[in-house]
């Protein structure tokens, strides 16, 4: 299978690079991240839901919509550029990189669903319910995920948490606020039967998960990389050390092969294959963040240091859509079911006396 990217994938991301480079850049997330919290009560402020930490930047969700981030995989006809799950990857694994904060798999995947999700008006959150839910106070809608189906959940400003019975909760990275949702999500009042098919949405909200995991995971090795450069031990780059060397070199084979499972998983959409590049993803992004912070030495333990942040924002990614645990059990009983099949006996279909017979 061949990875390369073609001349159009390299100018989109390139794109969505300079795209976050201006309008989401480190200024802007150190900014989102030292804000003290808004005053409760305040007109749109998290403390007055419960929620910790800000909402998405709603410009540069605008911003978005107007690049057509969201609109990405909608047809033509219908506002978008009728690209496919590759492209997307590559956008998302962009933003993961970046550390854009907001529920942008499940804003991407009610584009077309959602009115103004596709250009960025509308925040779109998703539960795959009873469970989790990102950014709850700040959505314009929530995607509500039972075993088969989908419903849409229009929501009134700041209605969120009560109109899915849900609680805070302390979120480790401070721009993904977190809610707690009880059941019985399906049954809320006003909820909307949609079209989709609930487990296709699942396996395409964990493949674009994974991706913003692998660009995160690219992002640590660029800090590493850049840290190890510039310090210096006794009159030498910390990167002259074989030590540092040897820990750059791991997060580099980890990114790579989180990078061809991702990309391979967008090409066949296989249910095992998204498992499987979820699963690397998450363990690239973990422990590439940790031996970053080991590179930087003691400065990387600082708040001022941006490796807390992609550790947080990989800890909290790890747990939504398909955890390493739930991964791990699907990938064992697709191994159980195929070594259940090699070792069936063999089955012989044939005729005899005119009538179908089975030996």
């Amino acid at each position: 299978m061949d990875f390369r990217l073609t001349d159009d994938q390299r100018a989109l991301q390139a794109g969505m690079r300079t795209l976050l480079a201006a309008r989401y850049p480190r200024e802007k997330l150190r900014a989102a991240v030292d804000a003290p919290p808004a005053p409760d009560g305040a007109p749109g402020a998290p403390e007055a839901h419960g929620a910790a930490g800000p909402g998405p930047d709603r410009k540069v969700w605008r911003a978005l919509g107007e690049a057509g981030f969201f609109a990405l995989r909608l047809a033509e006809k219908d506002g978008g550029t009728g690209l496919g799950l590759p492209e997307a990857v590559l956008l998302f694994e962009e933003a993961g990189r970046a550390l854009l904060p907001g529920p942008l798999a499940a804003t991407h995947l009610a584009a077309g669903l959602v009115p103004g999700a596709a250009d960025g008006t509308r925040i779109v959150t998703a539960l795959d319910a009873p469970g989790i839910a990102e950014h709850l106070a700040f959505a314009d809608a929530v995607l509500l995920l039972t075993d088969d189906t989908a419903r849409l959940l229009p929501m009134e400003a700041g209605a969120g948490p009560r109109a899915v019975r849900a609680r805070p909760f302390r979120s480790v990275d401070p721009l993904t606020p977190l809610h707690h949702v009880d059941p019985p999500p399906p049954l809320c009042p006003g909820a909307l039967d949609t079209s989709a098919d609930a487990a296709r949405l699942r396996r395409e909200a964990a493949l674009l998960t994974a991706a913003q995991q692998l660009g995160s995971a690219r992002g640590t090795i660029a800090l590493a990389v850049s840290h190890a450069r510039r310090r210096t031990q006794f009159g030498r780059p910390v990167g002259a050390f074989q030590a540092v060397q040897h820990l750059c070199a791991q997060m580099l084979v980890r990114t790579d092969l989180a990078r061809a499972s991702v990309y391979a998983a967008s090409l066949t959409e296989d249910p095992a294959e998204i498992a499987a590049a979820k699963l690397l993803a998450d363990s690239a992004a973990i422990r590439n963040a940790r031996d970053c912070l080991q590179v930087h030495g003691g400065l990387g333990f600082t708040w001022e240091a941006d490796i807390h942040l992609h550790l947080k924002r990989a800890w909290v990614r790890a747990f939504q859509w398909q955890s390493t645990e739930e991964s791990e059990e699907f990938l064992a009983n697709e191994l159980l079911m195929d070594a259940a099949e090699e070792n069936a006996p063999d089955v012989w279909w044939g005729t005899q006396g005119g009538e179908n017979v089975l030996a």
